[in-house]
């Protein structure tokens, strides 16, 4: 399962969890405790079943040794061929809304390091999966068999054709982003299934739940979200295209609301409420409160941004503040962060303002330098691991050209 958040290296900022100092069976097995307990469940998933997946499947097994000692942080991390291993907490939550029952058939496109198809193998009766980039459908099937998950089909091929073979499968998970629903795979959903997919132009996407229901699809929107789009073919043909000459921030005065009254725009959100009065600008703005160092309370976006042509973001923001104190580590400081990537590689990162105390409402400015190399960004808004109570409204960005 690969989750593009762009910035694998900065997640650390927002994890939560310290990193293991040995890597023996049993502090593996207490990470994923605490993983469960520190970042799943307090992420919103409450199914007994799920949860007891989450504390048996071994991550660390479907990462590179390299993150091996953060394996258990709520993070993503690259697993080569430019993808990632989704965040725990996201493959919880999906796994949550596709209500898995013991005698499920799931389809899953977007194999990726095999560990979103272990979880659902202790879930279900058979999981087919199917992976695009054929090193890693290779490399996950191997995995899956010595761990002895033998509930689990892998094949290399282009997961938007499905698998006509082994149709109509209960449940179809989706974890990579097309910009619509492809159609085989709402010919393979059997009647009465669910599809989990996120759907949406590359940097703007939403995670959407899907009921076939006499022949048709319900559609319910989950969450705003940030996941890999399908390479090749399928994003060439997107209709609506990334624009990295002129980056935008969307929704940045949080006028607008999803249907469940989250951000638009914005994706992982944690700890953050839409506050409808006293609003500097507009009629909303947001507000973030954190009382655990470490734990997240922030909301993030992703956008194009060619640092070739791309000298510079200019930003500007309303804030206010109550009692904002940093975290225990250097990096998890109030404010807005920017970090940068090339073709989901690390290439830099900016705390563009760092917020502490109590303040009443004012506005600020702040600079970051754009690399050359990047290609693409996320801006980081809320407390970051720092304690406390922070308001945000009306950021603005404006891009300098070299």
């Amino acid at each position: 399962m690969r989750l593009n958040v762009a910035v694998w290296a900065m997640l650390i900022v927002v994890a939560g969890i310290a990193p293991l100092e040995a890597q023996t069976a049993q502090d593996y097995e207490r990470a994923r405790m605490r993983m469960v307990s520190e970042s799943i469940e307090k992420a919103g998933v409450t199914n007994p079943r799920v949860l007891e997946a989450m504390r048996s499947v071994p991550r660390h097994e479907f990462v590179p040794s390299t993150y091996r000692d953060k394996a258990y942080w709520d993070s993503a991390w690259p697993i080569g061929y430019k993808q990632t291993i989704t965040w725990p907490s996201v493959v919880a939550l999906m796994t949550q809304s596709l209500d898995p029952q013991p005698e499920d058939r799931v389809l899953e496109i977007g194999t990726g390091s095999g560990y979103q198809a272990a979880v659902l193998s202790q879930l279900v009766k058979q999981v087919y999966s199917i992976e695009i980039v054929k090193p890693l459908g290779q490399q996950a099937e191997k995995r899956l068999k010595r761990l002895g998950y033998q509930n689990v089909k892998v094949k290399v091929g282009d997961g938007y054709q499905g698998w006509p073979e082994f149709a109509p499968f209960d449940k179809i998970i989706v974890t990579c982003s097309p910009e619509k629903v492809p159609q085989p795979l709402i010919d393979q959903l059997a009647e009465g299934g669910r599809m989990i997919i996120p759907v949406g132009s590359r940097y703007d996407q939403e995670m959407c739940l899907l009921e076939k229901k006499n022949g048709k699809l319900v559609r319910k929107q989950l969450m705003p979200t940030y996941f890999v789009p399908m390479t090749g073919q399928s994003d060439k043909e997107r209709t609506v295209k990334p624009d990295p000459l002129n980056p935008k921030i969307r929704n940045g005065g949080f006028e607008e609301r999803e249907e469940d009254g989250q951000l638009a725009g914005w994706y992982n959100q944690r700890q953050v409420i839409l506050v409808d009065k006293d609003a500097p600008e507009g009629r909303s703005c947001v507000r973030f409160d954190n009382e655990e160092p470490g734990r997240r309370s922030n909301a993030l976006q992703a956008i194009g941004v060619d640092g070739r042509r791309i000298a510079a973001l200019h930003f500007t923001f309303q804030y206010r503040t109550e009692h904002v104190v940093d975290g225990k580590e250097g990096f998890e400081k109030a404010g807005l962060q920017v970090t940068f990537d090339d073709a989901r590689q690390f290439v830099g990162e900016e705390i563009a303002a760092h917020l502490v105390g109590s303040s009443p409402w004012q506005s600020i400015r702040a600079t970051v330098a754009v690399p050359e190399r990047a290609r693409q960004a996320v801006v980081r808004i809320g407390l970051n691991g720092a304690t406390g109570t922070l308001w945000i409204d009306d950021v603005k960005m404006t891009a300098e050209r070299r």
